[in-house]
């Protein structure tokens, strides 16, 4: 079986993101860059499943600069077997993406499409599904426990009612989430060793998808601090100051 796991090049995790002088957008500029952390997860259940002997090959999948090469060689030193990087400077909103992904599927055939449910740089989780709606294949979202076989995947998926257990036949679509596994580290062996596996680069133009951003940001703009919280000796204290200072009772 063979499983694509696309991967997103963002800011790193431990990074405050700063907004740029004019508003226009995030600054990256000299700013830590790593791979989204639900894609790590991808990866590394992805990695798993090879390992239990159920995937015999993993291609990892990054759209963006020349930079996320540097990202597709971190889930090749994790363990993926090749990647494809499509190159692109313009800003890829989830549909574009979406429909690169189809035409790597459509070229590549594999059985299983394994992503993270969202990226933490725009929190859209939308790619997942519309790559699913694309290609008209099942799906598994928000998976916390993923089991293949006999030619189905059987996810365990985080609702808001608690988990929710879905059959899916072959072949379908993954989103990750986080409690699904613990992502493994790189070590350096492999991160030498990664630079000798195979790295394809293509453009959004070789699947016939218009890279054009479809929205314009206006202007972004920090979040208000969040006030400091006060201690109440009581509660007609309490009462008092929400009726009185905050006007919601």
């Amino acid at each position: 079986m063979k499983v694509l796991v696309p991967v997103k090049r963002v800011i790193d995790a431990n990074v405050k993101p700063r907004v740029k002088a004019d508003g226009s957008g995030v600054e990256l500029s000299n700013v830590k860059m790593s791979m989204n952390p639900f894609d790590e997860i991808s990866v590394e259940e992805a990695i798993r499943l090879k390992e239990a002997g159920t995937v015999s090959e993993i291609v990892a999948i990054s759209v963006g600069p020349q930079q996320a090469q540097e990202t597709i060689r971190t889930a090749l030193a994790m363990g993926a077997d090749r990647g494809i990087l499509v190159k692109t400077d313009a800003v890829m909103e989830p549909l574009a993406v979406a429909k690169v992904l189809k035409g790597i599927v459509e070229a590549e055939k594999p059985e299983l499409v394994i992503l993270g449910k969202q990226a933490i740089d725009d929190d859209s989780n939308q790619t997942g599904q519309m790559l699913a709606a694309l290609l008209g294949w099942s799906q598994g979202t928000f998976a916390s426990k993923v089991e293949i076989a006999d030619g189905k995947a059987t996810v365990t998926r985080e609702v808001d009612g608690g988990l929710q257990t879905v059959e899916l036949s072959l072949p379908a679509i993954v989103t990750t989430d986080l409690r699904l596994n613990q992502p493994r580290y790189a070590s350096l062996p492999n991160i030498m060793k990664a630079k000798k596996k195979p790295l394809e680069e293509k453009t959004p133009d070789d699947y016939g998808v218009d890279a054009a951003p479809r929205l314009k940001v206006l202007k972004t703009e920090e979040p208000e601090g969040r006030k400091a919280g006060v201690k109440v000796k009581d509660v007609a204290e309490l009462v008092e100051k929400l009726k009185n200072e905050a006007g919601v009772l």
